[in-house]
């Protein structure tokens, strides 16, 4: 429920302080848009006004690796609903991680079929709840990136002035789809391993373990992995992501066919991968003080 329109500006940020950590932790910490960062906020504020419980909560108890995947998954729903073009949805749940937030069924068709809703909805959220309680961090964020970019521009055009040209009409080698690649995997160490990692996610209820994964990229593959982590859990419970780091750069490409997003089935049961992308790590804004709200 939001609050009273009278408290006061320090009144409502305290609210709303789930809220504005979770945008800190989204627009500061993982450096993602300031302006798409809101609209995804609005979307789990949303999800909680028709009936999924305690959505903002669960996900500031998830470690940031998490947290990024399900802002990207916020992100397809998204262009789900802001998108009445789109020609067709997969069949399977292409936001498998936020299904396994949520503890219930929901999919991208969800989304599809409540377009009207949602779109009210989370326009109504961003403006009367997103603007005032996250403005300040949004702006902050927004100098802080442009700060950041000015500064990288003006590094490439340094280096680019140091650079021999690049003469016209010489071959170029790369990798992707039909590439000819020379197998066994080349050890790349030079390559830094986050630029070698693939972040996969499993669907909730169906475990799949690592020898499962192992296995099949090795089989598919070749003995392309240098090392695989699962998502550490008590016994008891299943892993939901793990990150795969390939012995070349160039596995990752041909694995995803040149896509930013692939499926596979291990045994049965769904797997969705992606390049892993690290994320600049900040210190987050520091907190409102505690201001009691009149009842």
């Amino acid at each position: 429920m939001a609050p009273p329109s009278f408290v006061s500006q320090e009144e409502f940020n305290v609210f709303h302080t789930i809220d504005r950590k979770l945008y800190t932790l989204l627009v500061i910490n993982l450096w993602r848009d300031p302006v798409e960062s809101m609209q995804v906020i609005a979307l789990w504020l949303w999800l909680e006004r028709v009936g999924f419980k305690n959505v903002v909560q669960k996900i500031l108890s998830l470690p940031y690796i998490l947290t990024n995947e399900l802002a990207d998954e916020a992100v397809t729903c998204l262009d789900v609903i802001n998108n009445d073009q789109l020609a067709s949805l997969s069949e399977g749940n292409d936001i498998p991680l936020m299904q396994s937030l949520i503890d219930r069924d929901l999919s991208l068709q969800f989304f599809n079929k409540h377009r009207l809703i949602a779109t009210q909805g989370i326009a109504r959220i961003v403006n009367e709840v997103c603007i005032r309680a996250l403005r300040d961090i949004m702006q902050h964020a927004i100098e802080r990136n442009a700060t950041r970019s000015l500064a990288d521009s003006q590094k490439v055009m340094s280096h680019s002035l140091q650079q021999p040209t690049v003469q016209p009409g010489l071959p170029q080698v790369g990798f992707g789809p039909g590439a000819d690649v020379e197998l066994p995997w080349t050890q790349e160490s030079e390559v830094p391993p986050d630029d070698r990692t693939m972040f996969v996610t499993f669907s909730k209820g169906y475990p799949v373990h690592e020898w499962e994964v192992r296995e099949f990229f090795t089989r598919a593959y070749g003995d392309c992995i240098e090392s695989l982590h699962m998502q550490e859990v008590p016994p008891d419970e299943q892993s939901l992501f793990a990150r795969i780091v390939f012995r070349s750069e160039s596995a990752i490409e041909i694995i995803l066919s040149g896509m930013s997003k692939a499926k596979f089935t291990i045994n049965g049961k769904h797997v969705w991968a992606r390049k892993f992308v690290p994320k600049r790590l900040k210190p987050s804004l520091p907190a409102a003080p505690p201001v009691n709200l009149p009842v």
